[in-house]
């Protein structure tokens, strides 16, 4: 299968929301709004084109990922890290490895440009094989009610999250 992963393009976003329509369509704890959140952070000034990633199979696009830069705001100060929010593949293309390639390019392009961390609320038995731990043990919570093992962070570099203490705070984007 020719895997191409490449930044999105404005031509694009039509097939994106409806693989990220598909992708979450039966997903037990979506509210099905996915689709509507990338196209709010598509808007903000803050956008890394670099970070926002389609998969590409015979020139189809079956997956995409959206790194948003967040921060953390803690007694320490505010820390600039990254949202993983989210990661989609088309049904037909499911667990093929499609997923994990999309994460594996995005935090090579976040490392590339001086990131040090990810955070993420997802499936507390996929995302650990990426290195994602609980935030819980650095001290990082989440504004959601969300279970603790589902909560969160990978260091993209080695101790970028020593010290790292506090609240993640997301951009009015994420909340409609």
């Amino acid at each position: 299968m020719p895997l191409v992963l490449r930044t999105e393009t404005p031509s694009d976003h039509t097939a994106v929301a409806h693989v990220i329509r598909e992708a979450f369509a039966n997903e037990p704890h979506s509210d099905n709004t996915e689709h509507l959140l990338v196209e709010r952070l598509r808007r903000m000034k803050t956008l890394i084109p670099e970070f926002s990633i389609v998969a590409e199979v015979h020139e189809a696009v079956v997956g995409h990922i959206l790194l948003t830069k967040i921060h953390i705001r803690g007694e320490e100060g505010i820390f600039e890290t990254l949202a993983l929010a989210p990661v989609s593949v088309a049904l037909e293309y499911q667990n093929k490895g499609i997923g994990g390639a999309l994460i594996r390019e995005a935090h090579n392009r976040a490392r590339a440009l001086g990131f040090g961390s990810v955070v993420l609320i997802g499936h507390e038995h996929y995302y650990p094989r990426f290195g994602y731990k609980r935030a819980s043990i650095w001290g990082i919570r989440f504004p959601f009610e969300a279970p603790d093992e589902n909560c969160m962070a990978v260091e993209l570099i080695p101790g970028a999250l020593e010290g790292v203490k506090g609240e993640v705070v997301y951009p009015p984007a994420f909340f409609g």
